[in-house]
């Protein structure tokens, strides 16, 4: 109705190229620089009309990856944001007012892209007349180049997809509930405070990813170790995954299934050797049980199968050889384990490895 505007529907891509950089668009007209998208035309969805814009504008055609943020933004004086309709309204991509064009309210809905293959992302081709220049820029750097309320939705939407979660903004800040993006200060000030309620307490609390593996030696004292078909293929690792907490999986189920999927052996796992905890700013911290799976001799060796579409290959490897073999980190849980297993102590407390 006339007298009842709908609100400014606009949808930004975070295109990310393999080395985790960001791009940054510079528009023709010396306006600010934004990330690429725009305005949501007719009856697009944001994913398509996000969809369409990096196709118009860089010849790119992706499709918009996962929601990493929504913002929520009041109306801003009319005309303070540029016509409505136009590509990268002001308060979506650009600068400018607090809101949508024309005293509307504007919601911007911010995806992942890519990342971006390197030769694609080298050759990069600009339509003419769409943008003067594309630059790949780090986290901090693309941070910095853009203005404030586009900074803060990427700083966001980049904390989102590292903790593999989803921002909530109102007026480009993050909401006292958003699951990410919440300066953890703040959230610590408003949980004392009482400020939260329970759904939004619930909502911004830290989060943790947990897994479950498990220490095969065979009759030499060597360690199995298995080859991912995905991710690092350079890292082995024991045998082992993800725990199905959602669907009310415990770790000791998790590892005895995890071994079964992976190399087709259904043992049930010994005495729990030791559980690890590690973290890394910015990132959710991740928890990992180790069992013991005790000896493999040559007979159960031969009957190991892999799951092709998980790992290569397997192996086993002196202690004395890990360092070529697995992560640092991997290398000392392993250590402090075959060290449990030597003196029957455990289960041990480690932090990335370290007693």
């Amino acid at each position: 109705m006339p007298d009842r505007p709908s609100p400014l529907v606009a949808a930004t891509g975070v295109v990310l190229d393999t080395r985790g950089r960001v791009l940054v668009l510079a528009p023709p007209d010396a306006a600010d620089p934004r990330l690429p998208g725009g305005t949501v035309e007719d009856t697009e969805t944001p994913e398509e009309g996000l969809a369409r814009l990096l196709r118009k504008e860089l010849d790119l055609a992706l499709p918009a990856g996962r929601l990493l943020a929504v913002d929520s933004r009041p109306p801003g004086p009319a005309g303070a944001n540029g016509p409505a309709g136009t590509n990268g309204p002001a308060g979506a991509n650009g600068a400018g007012g607090p809101g949508g064009a024309g005293g509307r309210s504007l919601v911007v809905h911010v995806h992942l892209v890519g990342p971006v293959p390197p030769h694609r992302a080298a050759a990069l081709s600009l339509l003419a007349g769409s943008v003067t220049g594309a630059r790949w820029l780090a986290p901090d750097e693309a941070c910095a180049a853009l203005p404030a309320p586009v900074a803060s939705r990427l700083r966001a939407a980049l904390a989102a997809l590292h903790t593999g979660s989803f921002a909530h903004l109102v007026d480009g800040v993050p909401h006292p509930g958003s699951p990410a993006g919440l300066d953890p200060a703040r959230r610590v000030a408003l949980e004392h405070s009482g400020a939260l309620d329970p759904a939004s307490h619930r909502a911004s609390r830290p989060k943790a990813v947990t897994a479950a593996s498990v220490l095969f030696t065979d009759p030499g004292g060597r360690v199995l170790l298995v080859q991912p078909a995905y991710g690092r293929s350079d890292r082995w690792n024991l045998p082992g995954g993800g725990i199905d907490s959602d669907l009310g999986e415990i770790p000791r189920a998790a590892a005895r299934r995890e071994v079964h999927e992976e190399i087709g052996l259904d043992l049930a796992p010994g005495r729990l050797l030791a559980v690890n905890w590690s973290h890394k700013a910015g990132r959710p911290a991740r928890i990992r049980f180790l069992y013991d799976g005790g000896v493999l001799d040559a007979p159960a060796l031969a009957r190991i199968r892999l799951d092709e579409t998980e790992l290569l290959q397997w192996r086993t490897v002196a202690p004395a050889d890990l360092r070529g073999w697995v992560k640092p980190a991997l290398r000392r849980q392993i250590t402090a384990c075959l060290t449990a297993l030597a003196t029957g102590a455990g289960p041990l407390e480690l932090h990335a490895g370290r007693p």
